[in-house]
């Protein structure tokens, strides 16, 4: 057996656990662990399993990092009031929206600001759509609430209905609810239609729903027409963003949260609370150079658009790809994620023996290389024959110092090779 063979293995076996009283490591990243060792081993691998930001961090934030390197202070549990500032005029410009720096909470990552609000409200009913990002899940049991998949399906563009949140408040009991939200999404790259998100918003208002909007790729949507959940509904809408994606520093762990007014002091009192036991404050360099990266400035909106721009390319290139191939792939409308659909090819895959997502990822792994995730990982039917894409193998530093109207034929860069090498591998390999 190859290394990339018994890889496999370990991650359809993985992909399979179901111990309620463990709580496994994360998919999305084990996949990046596991792809490195491959490399490691002399593999060539195809990274379309991990959601890391290719992008180089913006070149002002880092400046700003080295300058205060030698900041060691414990700052303030709610983040630094001049970062507070800047997060909430950043984001009420970027999204039209009141953000409050009163009212906004900085974390190591919105990874912990999830969990927080989870574990900070009362026993509660945690709405997740399926698929929906690997955590949510995982978080809600860890915080001892009770999470509830609503599947959604290709048909609706992978977001759930009002009607079935209707259908799930009015069969529901007194409990508190909380729906989770993320656009655009991840697995899928797609947001709600404009209207379908005001009729949602509608139900949620009606039946006291809180919703905890997870728009850590909003400024990442293609067409810059994000449409922030709080627009329609900002009483009961809890926002969470952060660095990682549309500023390229995953690693810098830095996430922001914004709570509205109207939900209270007890629940911001608790929030806080949490992070003081926890977390305690933000790394002092970290939330100084924060600080530069909540600027919106001309040099930060090139460097937005710029990436807008190739990775709205980047995305339909790679789903026009698989649709002409037969494979049901939605054009993206934001981040760098796509949700293909191999339901066309279930007979002839199952000739294969292939019957079940993980065993779609595990088998192209092995035999091509390219390192996917499967549905069944983002609350999917384990025979529903999805799986998500990353199409973030590429060097983004080249790209970044060209936007892609400056070439004839952007996709034939060398810093594309390997995006273009996976989707045709993926595309050969189909029976």
């Amino acid at each position: 057996m190859t290394a990339r063979q018994g890889l496999a293995t370990a991650l359809l076996n993985h992909a399979y656990a179901d111990d309620i009283n463990a709580t496994p490591a994360s998919d999305t990243l084990l996949i990046n662990e596991q792809s490195r060792w491959l490399e490691s081993r002399g593999e060539r691998i195809i990274k379309f399993g991990f959601g890391q930001s290719p992008f180089p961090v913006y070149g002002p934030a880092v400046e700003a990092l080295a300058r205060h390197a030698d900041k060691k202070a414990y700052l303030p549990v709610q983040g630094l009031p001049a970062l507070r500032e800047k997060v909430a005029a950043f984001h009420s410009e970027l999204d039209g929206t009141s953000w409050l720096a009163s009212r906004v909470l900085i974390a190591p990552g919105s990874k912990l600001l999830l969990f927080a609000l989870i574990k900070a409200l009362p026993a509660a009913d945690i709405l997740i759509p399926a698929p929906a990002w690997v955590s949510y899940a995982p978080q809600a049991r860890l915080a001892g609430q009770t999470p509830i998949k609503l599947p959604a399906s290709f048909d609706t563009r992978w977001q759930i209905t009002p009607e079935q949140l209707e259908a799930h408040c009015r069969g529901g009991g007194s409990r508190t609810r909380l729906l989770i939200l993320n656009a655009p999404g991840n697995p899928s790259g797609l947001s709600p239609e404009a209207d379908s998100q005001r009729a949602l918003a509608e139900v949620a208002r009606r039946h006291g729903v809180i919703v905890l909007a997870d728009e850590i790729y909003g400024p990442l949507t293609h067409e810059r027409a994000h449409r922030a959940f709080a627009c329609d509904y900002p009483e009961g809408t809890v926002t969470t963003s952060g660095l990682s994606k549309w500023c390229g520093a995953g690693g810098w762990r830095l996430g922001v949260m914004q709570v509205p007014e109207a939900l209270g002091e007890e629940i911001f009192a608790r929030l806080l609370g949490i992070a003081s036991e926890t977390w305690s404050s933000v790394a002092s360099p970290v939330q100084e150079a924060a600080c530069v990266a909540y600027q919106l400035t001309p040099a930060l909106t090139q460097y937005l658009d710029c990436q807008r721009a190739w990775l709205s390319l980047i995305g339909h290139w790679c789903a026009t790809r698989l649709q002409a191939a037969g494979v049901r792939t939605h054009l993206p409308d934001g981040g760098f994620y796509l949700f293909p659909d191999f339901e066309g090819y279930r007979e002839a895959l199952s000739r294969r023996g292939i019957t079940t997502s993980a065993e779609l990822t595990s088998r192209l792994l092995a035999e091509t290389g390219v390192a996917l995730l499967p549905g069944s990982a983002f609350g999917c039917d384990p025979a529903q024959l999805t799986v998500r894409l990353a199409y973030v193998d590429f060097d983004g530093a080249a790209l970044l110092a060209h936007p892609p109207q400056h070439h004839a034929d952007p996709m034939a860069l060398p810093a594309l090779v390997k995006v273009r090498e996976g989707v045709q591998a993926m595309i050969e390999w189909l029976p």
